[in-house]
């Protein structure tokens, strides 16, 4: 029988049905855990306003804990409204026996513009933001802590590196009550930020959108990913989705509709280091009519021409041994074999040699993008594939619009140490899903068999090292290699 991670969501109740528990319940429940919830008010209200709001006694609040605590423990926990600071200090007190993340959304004044908090300078929030893991505001609610406007992307970044300086370990500034073609959060973890945007959705129907993306944030972490920027990302698509499946109720702004786990790409957000980036995204040119198919990664020219004669038509130079002159004289050797040979060859980190030597791309992991002049690459006319290996990666991948993404390692692999577990055929299949605007190569521990199931499951390419280069017979291996992956292909349909 499965077992569903338990998020507790700490906050007010909405009679209207869209925002506070009540969207924070079809939000966790949407990513697969199991909610609890320990109501702090209770609210009058519906789509066109708030017509009473009533404080529990700070002594309901506790009981509605203790009895989460003596027998439904959470796998994280999403503070929403706390409207004094008797029922934060009850907060404060529960939260502190369980080591686990903590989500505080501050919510301070509802979408409408009533008043949630009886202490407008958000005093509760500051109670209990030493002690989550991060805090949600938008903007208005991150004005309200700091007394101060905050306008354009310098004032919010610095307003967010503030927060962390008063106490916050990491901040999320909501984008959603910006204006702009985009919808932009920042993210700062204490020692770096970024920008996670998407296209803004032309829609009046977002209450509860706060709510939403904290909750989903909670159950993201719940489910076990620890990277805050990768769980932000997960939560950013989950809100675009339940704005997109919005619907009308009542005569204001309709709620979200919250559904499962986001896979659509038109989901899918991309994340910069700076806002303006954001809206200055490359375009690299496909890899090519021919799919990927088989693509190993070679350490040196000579087996350019050696797979080019058993039919493989894209591969990686990758070597990690040599540099100066004789890396030079590498790259420029497997260039030159490749074009002879017509073969679409990558190299792996060298850009300015790729460059120089006139490759057909560049293939660049996670670590090298912030190295690399991207500009330059595209102007260069060159392909550009990224490794991926989260949501977070991804989704930086997404913001370059190169020309493929490779994902994985979809089982383990030897060649290197990994921070990151095999994902396997089924994330490798959701994957396809979300990148469908994309080529999708697969890597990571693939061999014959292991070949037709990722070719199966809509990998375009299937990049490999060891099962070619270090084959007692490297032409059958690869023969039978290319053979797998055409009959995956095929039987993908």
């Amino acid at each position: 029988m499965k077992h569903l991670p338990i998020v507790w969501s700490i906050a007010g109740s909405d009679s209207g049905g869209g925002a506070g528990i009540q969207a924070d319940i079809k939000a966790i429940h949407g990513l697969g855990c199991h909610p609890c919830t320990a109501i702090t008010a209770v609210t009058a209200q519906n789509t066109v306003g708030v017509q009473k709001v009533a404080a529990l006694e700070p002594a309901d609040v506790r009981a509605q804990l203790e009895s989460l605590a003596a027998d439904l423990p959470p796998a994280a926990i999403k503070i929403g409204m706390v409207p004094n600071r008797a029922i934060a200090e009850e907060i404060r007190n529960a939260i502190g026996e369980f080591d686990c993340p903590v989500v505080l959304d501050p919510v301070l004044v509802s979408s409408s513009g009533a008043r949630l908090c009886e202490d407008p300078g958000g005093e509760p929030a500051w109670m209990l933001a030493p002690h989550a893991d991060v805090v949600c505001p938008n903007l208005q609610e991150a004005q309200a802590l700091l007394s101060r406007e905050i306008r354009g992307s310098g004032a919010i970044e610095q307003a967010a590196h503030d927060l962390v300086e008063r106490g916050c370990r990491a901040v999320i500034i909501k984008g959603g009550h910006g204006d702009g073609a985009l919808c932009q959060d920042y993210l700062h973890d204490g020692s770096r930020g970024l920008w996670i945007s998407n296209t803004r959705l032309d829609t009046r129907n977002t209450h509860g959108t706060g709510c939403t993306q904290s909750s989903a944030l909670a159950a993201a972490m719940a489910q076990g990913i620890a990277r805050l920027d990768d769980a932000a990302v997960v939560a950013r698509m989950f809100v675009n989705a339940a704005i997109r499946e919005s619907s009308n109720v009542g005569e204001g702004p309709g709620p979200v509709r919250a559904s499962g786990w986001p896979e659509a790409s038109a989901d899918l957000p991309w994340v910069t280091e700076t806002a303006a980036a954001a809206n200055k995204r490359p375009v690299f040119p496909p890899p090519g009519y021919a799919p990927i198919g088989l693509y190993p990664c070679v350490e040196t020219a000579d087996w350019v021409a050696r797979l080019a004669e058993l039919g493989v038509t894209t591969i990686q130079l990758r070597n990690k041994s040599l540099e100066g002159d004789a890396l030079r004289a590498q790259v420029k050797a497997a260039v030159e074999t490749a074009r002879r040979c017509n073969v679409r060859l990558f190299v792996n980190d060298y850009w300015k040699l790729a460059i120089e030597h006139g490759a057909y791309g560049v293939h660049l992991g996670q670590e090298d993008i912030g190295n690399a002049d991207i500009e330059r690459i595209a102007e260069a006319g060159l392909r550009l594939g990224v490794s991926t290996h989260c949501h977070a990666e991804v989704a930086r991948a997404h913001a370059l619009r190169p020309s493929y993404i490779a994902c994985g390692p979809i089982w383990e692999t030897k060649v290197k140490a990994m921070a990151f577990p095999p994902q396997g055929v089924e994330s490798l299949a959701l994957w396809r899903r979300t990148l469908a605007g994309y080529p999708l190569v697969a890597i990571g521990g693939i061999d014959a068999p292991r070949a037709y199931e990722v070719s199966r499951a809509g990998a375009d390419g299937v990049a490999l090292i060891r099962a070619i280069t270090q084959a007692d017979d490297y032409r059958a291996a690869t023969r039978e290699l290319v053979k797998q992956v055409e009959r995956g292909r095929l039987d993908a349909g």
